[in-house]
Protein backbone atom coordinates (compact mmCIF):
# COMPACT_ATOMS: atom_id res chain seq x y z
CA UNK A 1 0.00 0.00 0.00
CA UNK A 2 1.40 3.40 -0.99
CA UNK A 3 2.01 6.14 1.56
CA UNK A 4 -0.87 8.25 0.20
CA UNK A 5 -3.19 5.24 0.45
CA UNK A 6 -2.18 4.74 4.07
CA UNK A 7 -2.88 8.40 4.78
CA UNK A 8 -6.28 8.08 3.08
CA UNK A 9 -7.07 5.02 5.20
CA UNK A 10 -6.18 6.86 8.41
CA UNK A 11 -8.13 9.98 7.47
CA UNK A 12 -11.18 8.02 6.33
CA UNK A 13 -11.46 6.49 9.80
CA UNK A 14 -11.93 9.90 11.48
CA UNK A 15 -15.42 10.13 13.00
CA UNK A 16 -17.75 13.03 12.32
CA UNK A 17 -18.73 14.17 15.86
CA UNK A 18 -22.29 15.03 14.83
CA UNK A 19 -23.10 12.10 12.55
CA UNK A 20 -20.99 9.65 14.59
CA UNK A 21 -19.80 7.89 11.45
CA UNK A 22 -16.39 7.75 9.71
CA UNK A 23 -15.93 10.60 7.26
CA UNK A 24 -14.79 8.07 4.66
CA UNK A 25 -18.21 6.43 4.79
CA UNK A 26 -19.80 9.88 4.44
CA UNK A 27 -17.83 10.68 1.23
CA UNK A 28 -16.13 13.64 2.90
CA UNK A 29 -12.56 12.74 1.87
CA UNK A 30 -11.17 14.23 -1.34
CA UNK A 31 -7.72 14.27 -2.97
CA UNK A 32 -4.78 13.08 -0.89
CA UNK A 33 -1.15 13.22 -1.94
CA UNK A 34 2.22 12.99 -0.20
CA UNK A 35 5.30 14.86 -1.41
CA UNK A 36 8.59 14.22 0.43
CA UNK A 37 6.70 13.38 3.61
CA UNK A 38 4.33 16.37 3.34
CA UNK A 39 0.75 15.11 3.20
CA UNK A 40 -1.85 17.23 1.40
CA UNK A 41 -5.33 16.18 2.53
CA UNK A 42 -8.58 17.43 1.05
CA UNK A 43 -11.88 17.07 2.89
CA UNK A 44 -15.34 18.59 2.49
CA UNK A 45 -17.80 19.54 5.21
CA UNK A 46 -21.54 19.15 4.91
CA UNK A 47 -22.40 22.85 5.13
CA UNK A 48 -20.82 26.28 5.33
CA UNK A 49 -20.21 27.18 8.96
CA UNK A 50 -20.36 23.57 10.16
CA UNK A 51 -20.03 23.79 13.99
CA UNK A 52 -17.83 20.69 14.01
CA UNK A 53 -15.40 22.09 11.41
CA UNK A 54 -12.49 22.79 13.76
CA UNK A 55 -12.96 19.41 15.49
CA UNK A 56 -12.95 17.49 12.21
CA UNK A 57 -9.98 19.38 10.78
CA UNK A 58 -7.97 18.79 13.95
CA UNK A 59 -8.78 15.07 13.97
CA UNK A 60 -7.94 14.74 10.27
CA UNK A 61 -4.60 16.49 10.78
CA UNK A 62 -3.80 14.25 13.74
CA UNK A 63 -4.79 11.09 11.84
CA UNK A 64 -2.65 11.97 8.82
CA UNK A 65 0.33 12.91 11.00
CA UNK A 66 0.11 9.56 12.80
CA UNK A 67 1.05 7.67 9.62
CA UNK A 68 4.76 6.67 9.62
CA UNK A 69 6.92 8.67 7.16
CA UNK A 70 4.54 11.66 7.22
CA UNK A 71 6.47 14.71 8.46
CA UNK A 72 4.00 17.53 7.80
CA UNK A 73 0.29 17.88 7.02
CA UNK A 74 -1.74 20.46 5.14
CA UNK A 75 -5.53 20.13 5.32
CA UNK A 76 -7.67 21.83 2.70
CA UNK A 77 -11.31 22.17 3.73
CA UNK A 78 -14.18 22.62 1.28
CA UNK A 79 -17.95 22.26 1.32
CA UNK A 80 -20.19 19.69 -0.32
CA UNK A 81 -22.13 20.64 -3.41
CA UNK A 82 -25.95 20.51 -3.27
CA UNK A 83 -25.86 17.25 -5.21
CA UNK A 84 -23.35 15.75 -2.77
CA UNK A 85 -25.46 16.83 0.21
CA UNK A 86 -28.53 15.27 -1.38
CA UNK A 87 -26.63 12.00 -1.88
CA UNK A 88 -25.48 12.15 1.74
CA UNK A 89 -28.98 12.67 3.16
CA UNK A 90 -30.26 9.78 1.06
CA UNK A 91 -27.47 7.60 2.44
CA UNK A 92 -28.25 8.66 6.00
CA UNK A 93 -31.93 7.81 5.55
CA UNK A 94 -30.86 4.33 4.45
CA UNK A 95 -33.51 4.14 1.74
CA UNK A 96 -36.33 5.65 3.77
CA UNK A 97 -38.29 8.42 2.07
CA UNK A 98 -38.20 11.91 3.61
CA UNK A 99 -40.52 12.59 6.54
CA UNK A 100 -40.81 8.91 7.46
CA UNK A 101 -40.38 8.09 11.13
CA UNK A 102 -37.63 5.52 11.77
CA UNK A 103 -38.98 4.43 15.17
CA UNK A 104 -41.96 2.35 14.11
CA UNK A 105 -43.01 -1.00 15.52
CA UNK A 106 -40.36 -2.81 13.44
CA UNK A 107 -37.50 -0.66 14.70
CA UNK A 108 -34.83 -2.25 16.89
CA UNK A 109 -34.63 0.98 18.90
CA UNK A 110 -36.34 0.84 22.28
CA UNK A 111 -38.55 3.89 22.70
CA UNK A 112 -39.11 4.73 26.37
CA UNK A 113 -41.36 7.58 27.46
CA UNK A 114 -40.69 9.07 30.88
CA UNK A 115 -43.94 10.50 32.21
CA UNK A 116 -45.42 11.90 35.40
CA UNK A 117 -48.84 12.87 36.63
CA UNK A 118 -47.75 16.33 37.79
CA UNK A 119 -44.82 18.70 37.54
CA UNK A 120 -42.16 19.13 40.18
CA UNK A 121 -41.42 15.45 40.77
CA UNK A 122 -38.00 15.53 39.07
CA UNK A 123 -39.04 13.69 35.92
CA UNK A 124 -36.68 15.60 33.62
CA UNK A 125 -33.79 15.26 36.06
CA UNK A 126 -34.33 11.50 36.14
CA UNK A 127 -34.57 11.38 32.34
CA UNK A 128 -31.37 13.37 31.76
CA UNK A 129 -29.38 11.30 34.24
CA UNK A 130 -30.81 8.03 32.94
CA UNK A 131 -29.83 9.00 29.38
CA UNK A 132 -26.27 9.84 30.47
CA UNK A 133 -26.00 6.61 32.48
CA UNK A 134 -27.16 4.51 29.52
CA UNK A 135 -24.70 6.28 27.20
CA UNK A 136 -21.89 5.68 29.72
CA UNK A 137 -22.65 1.96 29.45
CA UNK A 138 -21.86 2.14 25.73
CA UNK A 139 -25.40 2.34 24.37
CA UNK A 140 -26.34 4.70 21.54
CA UNK A 141 -28.87 7.01 23.19
CA UNK A 142 -31.19 9.69 21.83
CA UNK A 143 -33.30 12.05 23.92
CA UNK A 144 -36.32 14.09 22.82
CA UNK A 145 -37.51 16.86 25.13
CA UNK A 146 -41.24 16.71 24.43
CA UNK A 147 -42.09 19.04 27.30
CA UNK A 148 -42.61 21.93 24.90
CA UNK A 149 -43.94 24.42 27.43
CA UNK A 150 -41.61 23.44 30.27
CA UNK A 151 -38.46 22.30 28.46
CA UNK A 152 -35.42 21.81 30.70
CA UNK A 153 -33.36 19.02 29.15
CA UNK A 154 -30.77 21.27 27.42
CA UNK A 155 -29.93 22.95 30.73
CA UNK A 156 -29.80 19.66 32.63
CA UNK A 157 -27.31 18.28 30.08
CA UNK A 158 -25.24 21.45 29.92
CA UNK A 159 -26.07 22.30 26.31
CA UNK A 160 -25.27 26.03 25.96
CA UNK A 161 -28.12 28.45 25.28
CA UNK A 162 -28.32 29.20 21.59
CA UNK A 163 -27.04 25.80 20.50
CA UNK A 164 -29.06 24.67 17.50
CA UNK A 165 -29.11 21.48 15.46
CA UNK A 166 -26.96 21.50 12.33
CA UNK A 167 -29.16 21.40 9.24
CA UNK A 168 -28.24 19.34 6.19
CA UNK A 169 -31.00 20.13 3.71
CA UNK A 170 -34.14 18.75 5.38
CA UNK A 171 -32.30 16.80 8.10
CA UNK A 172 -31.37 18.14 11.52
CA UNK A 173 -28.38 16.77 13.40
CA UNK A 174 -29.04 16.94 17.16
CA UNK A 175 -26.37 18.31 19.49
CA UNK A 176 -24.55 15.67 21.53
CA UNK A 177 -24.00 16.10 25.26
CA UNK A 178 -22.42 13.45 27.49
CA UNK A 179 -22.82 10.98 24.62
CA UNK A 180 -26.56 11.67 24.29
CA UNK A 181 -28.05 13.01 21.03
CA UNK A 182 -30.59 15.58 22.17
CA UNK A 183 -33.34 17.73 20.65
CA UNK A 184 -35.57 20.27 22.37
CA UNK A 185 -37.80 23.17 21.38
CA UNK A 186 -35.57 25.23 23.66
CA UNK A 187 -32.84 25.05 21.02
CA UNK A 188 -34.97 27.13 18.66
CA UNK A 189 -35.85 29.93 21.08
CA UNK A 190 -33.94 32.97 22.30
CA UNK A 191 -32.76 33.03 25.89
CA UNK A 192 -35.75 33.60 28.16
CA UNK A 193 -38.30 33.19 25.36
CA UNK A 194 -41.35 31.04 26.11
CA UNK A 195 -43.70 28.98 23.96
CA UNK A 196 -47.18 30.42 24.30
CA UNK A 197 -50.58 29.81 22.74
CA UNK A 198 -49.56 26.46 21.26
CA UNK A 199 -52.41 23.98 21.15
CA UNK A 200 -52.99 20.44 19.92
CA UNK A 201 -52.14 20.67 16.19
CA UNK A 202 -48.93 22.68 16.69
CA UNK A 203 -47.79 20.48 19.55
CA UNK A 204 -48.51 17.35 17.51
CA UNK A 205 -46.55 18.74 14.55
CA UNK A 206 -43.58 19.63 16.75
CA UNK A 207 -43.29 16.15 18.22
CA UNK A 208 -43.76 14.58 14.80
CA UNK A 209 -40.97 16.72 13.33
CA UNK A 210 -38.63 15.73 16.15
CA UNK A 211 -39.28 12.10 15.27
CA UNK A 212 -39.00 12.44 11.48
CA UNK A 213 -36.68 15.35 10.66
CA UNK A 214 -34.01 14.83 13.33
CA UNK A 215 -31.32 12.38 12.30
CA UNK A 216 -30.44 10.30 15.36
CA UNK A 217 -28.79 7.49 13.43
CA UNK A 218 -28.86 3.96 14.79
CA UNK A 219 -29.99 4.10 18.41
CA UNK A 220 -30.25 1.45 21.07
CA UNK A 221 -32.60 3.59 23.16
CA UNK A 222 -34.66 6.69 22.46
CA UNK A 223 -35.88 8.41 25.62
CA UNK A 224 -38.72 10.93 25.43
CA UNK A 225 -39.14 13.36 28.31
CA UNK A 226 -42.89 13.84 28.38
CA UNK A 227 -44.72 16.88 29.75
CA UNK A 228 -46.48 16.23 33.06
CA UNK A 229 -50.11 15.18 32.97
CA UNK A 230 -52.26 13.68 30.26
CA UNK A 231 -52.65 16.55 27.79
CA UNK A 232 -52.29 17.01 24.05
CA UNK A 233 -48.71 15.76 23.71
CA UNK A 234 -49.41 12.56 25.66
CA UNK A 235 -52.27 11.83 23.28
CA UNK A 236 -50.19 12.71 20.19
CA UNK A 237 -47.26 10.54 21.23
CA UNK A 238 -49.69 7.73 22.01
CA UNK A 239 -51.00 7.95 18.44
CA UNK A 240 -47.55 8.18 16.84
CA UNK A 241 -45.79 5.63 19.07
CA UNK A 242 -48.40 3.18 20.35
CA UNK A 243 -45.70 0.52 20.79
CA UNK A 244 -43.56 2.65 23.13
CA UNK A 245 -42.69 1.67 26.68
CA UNK A 246 -43.47 3.97 29.59
CA UNK A 247 -41.77 4.73 32.90
CA UNK A 248 -43.89 6.67 35.38
CA UNK A 249 -42.06 9.00 37.78
CA UNK A 250 -43.60 9.99 41.09
CA UNK A 251 -42.57 11.13 44.55
CA UNK A 252 -43.52 9.17 47.68
CA UNK A 253 -46.16 11.79 48.45
CA UNK A 254 -49.76 10.66 48.10
CA UNK A 255 -50.78 13.75 46.11
CA UNK A 256 -48.16 12.93 43.49
CA UNK A 257 -48.76 9.20 43.37
CA UNK A 258 -52.51 9.55 42.85
CA UNK A 259 -52.08 11.60 39.66
CA UNK A 260 -49.13 9.47 38.52
CA UNK A 261 -51.49 6.50 38.32
CA UNK A 262 -53.68 8.41 35.86
CA UNK A 263 -50.65 9.12 33.68
CA UNK A 264 -49.89 5.40 33.45
CA UNK A 265 -53.50 4.50 32.73
CA UNK A 266 -53.72 6.98 29.84
CA UNK A 267 -50.52 5.56 28.35
CA UNK A 268 -51.96 2.06 28.58
CA UNK A 269 -55.17 3.16 26.85
CA UNK A 270 -53.13 4.18 23.78
CA UNK A 271 -51.56 0.71 23.66
CA UNK A 272 -48.27 1.62 25.29
CA UNK A 273 -46.69 -0.69 27.85
CA UNK A 274 -45.94 0.62 31.34
CA UNK A 275 -42.67 -1.11 32.24
CA UNK A 276 -42.21 0.35 35.68
CA UNK A 277 -42.28 3.16 38.20
CA UNK A 278 -39.46 5.35 39.49
CA UNK A 279 -39.90 6.94 42.89
CA UNK A 280 -37.92 10.18 43.17
CA UNK A 281 -37.16 12.28 46.27
CA UNK A 282 -37.40 9.20 48.47
CA UNK A 283 -36.05 8.96 52.02
CA UNK A 284 -32.39 9.87 52.52
CA UNK A 285 -29.96 9.04 55.29
CA UNK A 286 -28.10 11.65 57.33
CA UNK A 287 -24.43 11.11 58.32
CA UNK A 288 -25.56 10.06 61.81
CA UNK A 289 -27.75 7.33 60.35
CA UNK A 290 -31.08 9.13 60.75
CA UNK A 291 -33.49 8.40 57.89
CA UNK A 292 -35.51 11.39 56.70
CA UNK A 293 -38.60 10.80 54.58
CA UNK A 294 -39.34 14.43 53.75
CA UNK A 295 -42.07 13.55 51.23
CA UNK A 296 -43.48 10.53 53.02
CA UNK A 297 -43.03 6.96 51.91
CA UNK A 298 -44.62 4.24 49.83
CA UNK A 299 -45.92 6.33 46.94
CA UNK A 300 -43.85 4.57 44.30
CA UNK A 301 -44.94 1.12 45.44
CA UNK A 302 -48.57 2.27 45.48
CA UNK A 303 -48.36 3.48 41.87
CA UNK A 304 -46.70 0.24 40.78
CA UNK A 305 -49.37 -1.84 42.52
CA UNK A 306 -52.21 0.24 41.07
CA UNK A 307 -50.85 -0.10 37.51
CA UNK A 308 -50.20 -3.84 37.79
CA UNK A 309 -52.64 -6.28 36.21
CA UNK A 310 -51.78 -9.61 37.83
CA UNK A 311 -54.76 -11.36 36.24
CA UNK A 312 -53.28 -10.56 32.83
CA UNK A 313 -49.73 -11.36 33.85
CA UNK A 314 -48.67 -7.70 33.72
CA UNK A 315 -46.77 -6.83 36.87
CA UNK A 316 -45.50 -3.26 36.95
CA UNK A 317 -42.40 -3.14 39.17
CA UNK A 318 -40.94 -0.31 41.21
CA UNK A 319 -37.78 0.05 39.13
CA UNK A 320 -35.94 2.46 41.40
CA UNK A 321 -36.31 4.57 44.52
CA UNK A 322 -34.06 7.60 44.15
CA UNK A 323 -33.30 9.33 47.47
CA UNK A 324 -33.53 13.09 47.83
CA UNK A 325 -30.08 14.45 47.03
CA UNK A 326 -28.63 17.96 47.09
CA UNK A 327 -25.88 16.77 44.73
CA UNK A 328 -28.50 15.69 42.20
CA UNK A 329 -29.93 19.21 42.23
CA UNK A 330 -26.49 20.82 41.99
CA UNK A 331 -25.60 18.62 39.02
CA UNK A 332 -28.80 19.60 37.25
CA UNK A 333 -28.10 23.31 37.78
CA UNK A 334 -24.54 22.87 36.50
CA UNK A 335 -25.56 20.80 33.48
CA UNK A 336 -23.46 17.82 34.59
CA UNK A 337 -25.47 14.65 35.35
CA UNK A 338 -24.65 13.32 38.79
CA UNK A 339 -24.27 9.79 37.41
CA UNK A 340 -21.08 11.11 35.77
CA UNK A 341 -19.87 13.75 38.23
CA UNK A 342 -20.53 11.89 41.50
CA UNK A 343 -21.41 8.26 40.73
CA UNK A 344 -20.98 7.23 44.37
CA UNK A 345 -23.82 9.50 45.54
CA UNK A 346 -26.82 7.46 46.70
CA UNK A 347 -29.14 9.05 44.10
CA UNK A 348 -26.60 8.47 41.35
CA UNK A 349 -26.21 4.83 42.40
CA UNK A 350 -29.97 4.32 42.20
CA UNK A 351 -30.16 5.80 38.68
CA UNK A 352 -27.11 3.83 37.51
CA UNK A 353 -28.76 0.64 38.76
CA UNK A 354 -31.91 1.66 36.88
CA UNK A 355 -29.86 2.11 33.71
CA UNK A 356 -28.23 -1.26 34.25
CA UNK A 357 -31.64 -2.86 34.67
CA UNK A 358 -32.97 -1.27 31.48
CA UNK A 359 -29.83 -1.95 29.44
CA UNK A 360 -30.31 -5.68 29.93
CA UNK A 361 -33.76 -5.49 28.34
CA UNK A 362 -33.63 -5.10 24.58
CA UNK A 363 -36.30 -5.22 21.91
CA UNK A 364 -36.44 -8.70 20.44
CA UNK A 365 -36.78 -9.80 16.82
CA UNK A 366 -39.63 -12.19 17.51
CA UNK A 367 -42.64 -11.52 15.31
CA UNK A 368 -40.93 -8.89 13.17
CA UNK A 369 -39.93 -9.14 9.53
CA UNK A 370 -36.29 -8.46 8.67
CA UNK A 371 -35.17 -6.54 5.56
CA UNK A 372 -33.33 -9.59 4.19
CA UNK A 373 -34.09 -11.42 0.98
CA UNK A 374 -32.55 -14.69 -0.15
CA UNK A 375 -31.80 -15.37 -3.77
CA UNK A 376 -33.55 -18.33 -5.30
CA UNK A 377 -30.28 -20.26 -5.43
CA UNK A 378 -29.43 -19.52 -1.82
CA UNK A 379 -32.94 -20.43 -0.72
CA UNK A 380 -32.76 -23.75 -2.51
CA UNK A 381 -29.40 -24.55 -0.91
CA UNK A 382 -30.60 -23.83 2.63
Amino acid sequence: MSLSDRVRQAVAAVTDPELRRPIGDLDMVRDISVDDGHAHVGIVLTIVGCPAAAHIESDVRRAAASVPEVTDVTVEVGVMTPAERKALTEKLRDGRPPRQMPFGADSLTRVILVSSGKGGVGKSTITANLAAALAAKGLAVGLIDADVHGFSIPGLLGIPTGTQPTRIDDLMLPPVAHGVKTISIGMFLRDGEAVVAWRGPMLHRTVQQFLTDVFFGDLDVLLIDMPPGTGDIAISVGQILPHAEVIVVTTPQGAASDVAIRSGLVARQTGQHVIGVVENMAAFTLPDGTVVDLFGSGGGAEVAAALSQPDEGDEVPLLASVPLSAALRVGGDAGVPIVLSDPEDAAAQSIIQLADRLSHRTRGLSGRSLPISLSRTAASES
